[in-house]
């Protein structure tokens, strides 16, 4: 099997998380967690950094903390990963979910505008929705697959509707527009080390933000609110979301390998681009002027997608669609989708994700192409 994307455990991650297990640090206290959080601080530029169990409980907190209510609407993109809509449902408010562009894949930054201009009003220094008469209570950008919308615009919108900005850029470890940072953009940035990420911990999450009480505060609320060094006295409610240090160390070992990784997911996303051009219908995702993408999982549009994904994975490869879109799940059926065209169903029907690991070889990548090649000319 040649996997879709797979951690690539090639530096000092034995070498760290051994010297946990020597030392009996493995819990979410020890070196490993400060070193990983001060090198995402570092690398991207936020200032501050905390990390958490997993992408989710970054979103979480970072909602939490951003001043979402019970009760309120939260803009997010109808293309992502579930967890972001999720994490919205968890503090008691719902998504409004707006339409992709048809190109970039992100959030549809005219949709979003329209929207805004024509079903919400200022009042009080927030927007509500004027039909439900809600608040909205922030907006998150999602930089799917580590690509990225124009941030400038994106920025400009969200201060006009009074909107805070949390951004979901658990996939986007390395990416920037115009030279600043994923993450970097809003009150707080998330990120994600699942198995799949450009860097893994198995698990692990990060929030991101230039703000020192509320980067306090949010470790703070992680640590289940613990008020008292030797007293189990909690001021308020906390939770349990925070990264083990035996986590930590393999993060510290694979952002040292992190560039690298980029580079790789690079040369790979273009020798794909380069052989499959010939597809007529093949389209990977665009990216705009100005963007720096991490090329975290190459996907791109294709005739007869499902029947290619059945092939490749006849073949041992490993290939998969694209997200279903928010709005299609049962539960969120019901909360508010804004759009014209439904570009989000077009592009779930027709995406392919395939094999990028940063340890794939080039014979691996060539073997998947000739794959494809095979199943479009019928050889």
């Amino acid at each position: 099997m040649i996997p879709l994307s797979v951690p690539n455990i090639s530096g000092n991650e034995w070498t760290y998380i051994k010297e946990c297990l020597d030392t009996n640090w493995v819990s979410s206290v020890g070196s490993y967690v400060t070193r990983f959080e001060k090198s995402l601080a570092e690398y991207t530029g936020a200032g501050y950094a905390v990390a958490t169990s997993n992408g989710t409980a970054a979103l979480h907190i970072s909602l939490l903390l951003a001043g979402v209510e019970r009760g309120d609407l939260v803009i997010i993109p109808n293309i992502t990963f579930v967890a972001t809509a999720n994490a919205v449902k968890y503090t008691g408010a719902d998504p409004v979910m707006i339409d992709i562009d048809s190109d970039t894949w992100q959030m549809d930054l005219g949709l979003l505008e329209e929207f805004l201009h024509t079903q919400t009003e200022l009042r009080d220094g927030f927007s509500y929705h004027k039909q439900s008469n809600r608040r909205i209570g922030a907006i998150v950008p999602v930089h799917v697959l580590g690509n990225m919308c124009d941030m400038d615009q994106f920025v400009r919108i969200a201060k006009a509707y009074r909107l805070t900005i949390v951004e979901d850029s658990t996939e986007a470890l390395g990416s920037k527009f115009r030279g600043k940072h994923a993450g970097t953009f809003g009150l707080f940035g998330t990120s994600s080390f699942n198995g799949n990420k450009i860097i893994s911990t198995g698990g692990g999450g990060m929030i991101l933000t230039s703000d020192a009480a509320l980067a306090a505060k949010a470790k703070h609320l992680t640590t289940q609110a613990k008020a008292d060094p030797n007293e189990y006295y909690h001021d308020e409610t906390g939770y349990n979301y925070r990264l083990v240090n035996i986590l930590a160390a393999m993060g510290v070992a694979q952002m040292e390998q992190l560039e690298a990784f980029i580079k790789r997911k690079k040369e790979v996303a273009q020798l794909y681009k380069k052989e499959l051009s010939f597809i007529n219908g093949f389209k990977p995702q665009e990216v705009l002027e100005g963007v720096e993408p991490n090329h975290w999982l190459f996907t791109a549009k294709v005739p007869k997608k499902d029947a290619l994904i059945a092939f490749l994975r006849s073949k041992g490869v490993e290939a998969r669609s694209f997200w279903v879109p928010m709005n299609r799940l049962p539960m969120m059926v019901n909360d508010l989708y804004f759009t014209h065209h439904d570009v989000s169903r077009e592009i779930y029907q027709v995406c392919v994700s395939l094999p990028c690991s940063t340890s794939i070889k080039d014979e691996e990548v060539y073997q998947v192409i000739q794959f494809v090649k095979d199943f479009y000319t019928g050889s």
